[in-house]
């Protein structure tokens, strides 16, 4: 494999693929997956790598520079951001596995990929250091490309405990997709579901999910840079909101350029910008969408430094996930603004509004952005009150 220069940003070279992914959408929502040119692409690019550890060829980038890129690509696609978005953030999550696992995983092929489905619906049964696993799991975007999926399962009760969420790493050879995905937004991100009839999982292949609310893993023996020290539900929540504020954002620049050149065509055009209300609607959008982008980036820089300087404040880790469920819900209320002032132009199907509406809409469903919940945690944090939060 050719390795790309280290002269340019992933960022750098992602740009000019743009174009042809933007023109690449509507093939998205009709195969509903993400075309395999496009996953090649963003290989080549070193995507997928960005949040691999080096000692697997990985960037290791800062996370900021990694949600950067989501964003450029989902405001071309939304579902091409999200499964990029995704399975590019699931590197950081092996890298916390224990070594021998990290090397099943990369020695071979360092670019494959790995899907998820982290519902704890796995039937688990020990077998002496090992387990056998079975279930099947919903919402695994991205999978079709995927050579490994990470599995959510309650592990079987030691003497005297409780079972034990826990996150299982499976080749492909092990489960089989099904294909199921038929739906309203994010088409084109193939997340369908994934089953396994009773696969032998070894017990390095095993992350008890414990161990993310302490912000440990054994991985970190091998990977101790200060990105793996940071929380998982920080990591993982924003792959999930990444995706859905790059697609407003992309929506946000062409209904601009719209009205700038005040042609009729798919988002309308024609006086629109000579509209006052349009001119207060598309303020309020371009804020909230600022807002969301601002109030992220603060959130992983700061945790970063931290856990390049040492602990990491709960007061943080809150307030990450504060701003996290709060940039959905920002950029909801943006697109809306932005579909209602467009008028009957944007439910033509196809057009910019129309496919970034269904596609934000439909992220905003993800458990990772349940506002209320979230934000409940938050009050009662700062009140000094318990909070069981497993996205924190």
């Amino acid at each position: 494999m050719t390795t790309p220069a280290q002269t340019d940003t992933v960022l750098d070279r992602v740009r000019p693929l743009l174009p042809t992914i933007a023109g690449r959408a509507a093939e998205a929502d009709e195969t509903r997956r993400v075309p395999e040119p496009t996953i090649a692409e963003l290989t080549a690019a070193g995507v997928f790598r960005m949040l691999q550890p080096k000692r697997y060829g990985g960037a290791e980038a800062h996370p900021v520079e990694f949600f950067e890129v989501v964003r450029a690509l989902s405001g071309a696609c939304g579902s091409t951001g999200w499964v990029a978005s995704v399975l590019g953030v699931h590197p950081w999550q092996v890298a916390l596995f224990e070594e021998q696992a990290q090397d099943e995983v990369w020695s071979a092929d360092p670019d494959v990929l790995i899907s998820s489905a982290y519902a704890p619906i796995g039937r688990l049964v020990r077998e002496g250091g090992a387990y056998r696993l079975s279930g099947r799991w919903s919402f695994s975007s991205g999978c079709d490309h995927a050579g490994w999926a990470l599995l959510g399962a309650l592990a079987p009760p030691e003497a005297g405990g409780h079972p034990e969420f826990v996150t299982l790493l499976v080749p492909r050879r092990d489960y089989r997709v099904i294909d199921v995905w038929d739906t309203v937004g994010l088409r084109g991100t193939g997340s369908n579901d994934v089953e396994v009839d009773d696969a032998l999982v070894p017990a390095h292949r095993v992350l008890r999910n414990a161990e993310h609310s302490r912000l440990t893993g054994p991985g970190q023996q091998v990977n101790p840079g200060p990105l793996y020290r940071i929380p998982f539900g920080a990591v993982f929540s924003s792959a999930i909101t990444s995706p859905i504020v790059g697609a407003v954002a992309g929506c946000l620049d062409d209904y601009v350029a719209a009205m700038q050149h005040r042609t009729r065509g798919s988002l309308g055009g024609g006086r629109f910008a000579e509209d006052q209300f349009a001119q207060v609607a598309l303020a309020r959008a371009a804020s909230e969408v600022d807002a969301a982008v601002l109030q992220m980036e603060r959130n992983l820089r700061e945790l970063v430094t931290c856990a390049t300087d040492g602990e990491i404040p709960f007061e943080l880790r809150l307030r990450t996930r504060r701003d996290q469920v709060r940039a959905t819900e920002r950029t909801l209320e943006a697109v809306d603004l932005l579909f209602k002032t467009a008028g009957g132009h944007s439910l033509r199907r196809g057009n910019t509004i129309e496919r970034a509406w269904r596609d934000a809409h439909a992220g905003s469903v993800h458990v990772a952005n349940d506002v209320e919940r979230a934000l409940a945690s938050y009050g009662r944090g700062l009140f000094g009150l318990d909070v069981e939060e497993t996205l924190l």
